[in-house]
């Protein structure tokens, strides 16, 4: 890869569910992971709704940050190399633009490069309930390679507090990108 550090795309788009995103990177960092982070225009108001965070707050999780508007950044181009890409929350807009191809922002144009160059592409999508335009565009997404991930809470794993559901969630969706999480509760088959 050129860089001797693994690297992993965030997309933060406006859907309700921020802390997935914040998870992740938190979680990103703790294994050393590069972090290249796109929050879309409507992923920071719900970041101002949904969190204490301030903007530059949520940056700093992050160790490249590119501005949703900047189509000419790296991450918009297949010969920078990634490991792939998560978006979490991923709204049904990104959903959309992802599974038709036609980008407007760089949130959705790397998520399409990632697809383009067969790499990683994992979409938390935050919906409820869905009609059939929306599970046509998760079908249509999931046969140009990505993965759906609705954050779905495990309960096998008896969590106690939310942020329990939401870590399970975020090092699901890291495992998924092939970067191992050791201390994930795992299924053991109902073994106590």
């Amino acid at each position: 890869m050129g860089n001797s550090r693994q690297r992993l795309i965030v997309g933060i788009s406006g859907a309700t569910g921020i802390v997935y995103g914040v998870r992740i990177l938190e979680r990103l960092r703790a294994a050393q992971i590069e972090t290249h982070l796109v929050v879309s225009k409507t992923g920071q108001l719900t970041r101002g709704l949904e969190t204490d965070l301030e903007a530059a707050d949520l940056t700093s999780l992050a160790d490249v940050v590119y501005a949703p508007g900047d189509l000419g950044a790296a991450i918009s181009s297949g010969s920078f190399r990634t490991a792939g890409m998560i978006v979490a929350p991923c709204s049904v807009r990104s959903l959309a633009e992802i599974a038709s191809g036609v980008t407007s922002s760089l949130l959705t144009r790397a998520a399409d490069v990632c697809l383009k160059e067969r790499r990683r592409v994992v979409l938390l999508v935050r919906e409820t309930p869905l009609h059939a335009g929306h599970l046509r565009n998760m079908l249509a997404a999931t046969e140009m390679g990505a993965i759906i991930m609705p954050p779905v809470p495990a309960f096998y794993t008896r969590p106690k507090t939310i942020d329990d559901i939401v870590d399970f969630t975020a090092a699901r969706a890291l495992e998924l990108c092939g970067i191992e999480m050791p201390d994930m509760p795992r299924w053991g088959g109902g073994e106590k």
